[in-house]
């Protein structure tokens, strides 16, 4: 179940959680204590995160499905996407071991969508809460996440004063519908992000020609590719040449993009098949519906291209 993004709806009919800024992941743990996890598009990423293995000590011998999202943190405690980009990318054992000592990760827990033998998804989201807290006690590697009822405005003001990514706001009587965008679940960012798709990039100048000085971003609308700008501010070598060796691969001899791409002179351009999903953080649209002092912030392995849309600009203030 995903979320739509809108202004922050108040009142005794809704929940509040912390946004959390990691990867959102789907847990199983079955009776003889076997525990799977998967990425939002489906993907198994049990070895992955061995963290997740612990699990198995948290739900008294029962077969449950878990919500939720795989965080790192940083020197200050608080959720770091950034952080995390050290595992979400990794596949060979032992890089994984040295990873995980250098970079260790918790599991947040929000929502309870099986329980021994029974599935919870039809059951409303209180309802839910309440057999997850019964369930599933923290652990070294897991926690829950704290839920606020009625204080929706307090949160986000309290979450935007530690540079946090913002909240969810969660229908209380909602039912949980799997695979679905839903406006029972609404999330509020405290700063403008979003993710976009690679359909292209842009050389660099001077000793930087062979390598990356930009990325051509769009988004999905009523059946078009759009293109939204470029990329390059936050960029660094290593993950320059990680997306060198991934394009190489994918090259087009035409834009996928539907409207035109300015050249740049000087600039080379290549054309890429859109399938790579980054999280960009920028200022502001233009009019012409292109990013303003965008940043680079990660890759996004676990988000579908085809889903990729331009989220709603943030209305000024909630809304009763």
């Amino acid at each position: 179940m995903k979320a739509t993004s809108d202004r922050l709806p108040l009142g005794p009919g809704w929940a509040y959680e912390i946004k959390w800024d990691g990867m959102r992941a789907l847990t199983t743990v079955e009776p003889d204590g076997q525990v799977s996890a998967y990425s939002s598009r489906g993907n198994r990423i049990t070895t992955r995160f061995p963290e997740l293995r612990d699990l198995a000590n948290a739900t008294g011998g029962l077969a449950v499905a878990l919500d939720g999202e795989i965080v790192a943190l940083d020197d200050r405690g608080l959720p770091s996407f950034s952080r995390l980009q050290g595992r979400m990318h990794l596949d060979r054992a032992n890089d994984i071991a040295r990873q995980r000592l250098e970079i260790p990760v918790i599991y947040v827990v929000f929502d309870l969508l099986h329980l021994d033998g029974v599935d919870t998804v039809g059951l409303g989201y209180d309802q839910r809460r309440q057999l997850l807290e019964t369930l599933v006690e923290p652990g070294p590697t897991w926690q829950l996440a704290s839920v606020h009822h009625d204080r929706g405005a307090e949160l986000l003001a309290a979450v935007a004063e530690r540079g946090m990514e913002g909240i969810v706001a969660k229908q209380r009587t909602s039912t949980y519908k799997a695979g679905q965008r839903s406006h029972d679940w609404v999330k509020v960012k405290v700063r403008r992000r979003q993710e976009f798709v690679v359909g292209g990039w842009m050389s660099g100048e001077g000793a930087r020609a062979a390598t990356i000085g930009g990325l051509l971003v769009g988004y999905h609308a009523a059946g078009e590719f759009r293109f939204a700008g470029r990329v390059g501010s936050g960029l660094s070598d290593d993950t320059s040449r990680l997306l060198l060796d991934q394009f190489r691969s994918t090259e087009l001899k035409t834009s996928p993009f539907t409207d035109e791409v300015d050249s740049v002179r000087g600039r080379q351009i290549t054309f890429v098949e859109p399938a790579t999903v980054i999280e960009v953080e920028f200022g502001e649209w233009t009019p012409i519906g292109h990013l303003r002092h965008p940043v680079y912030v990660g890759r996004r392995a676990d988000v579908d291209p085809t889903e990729v849309i331009r989220e709603p600009d943030p209305a000024p203030g909630p809304q009763a």
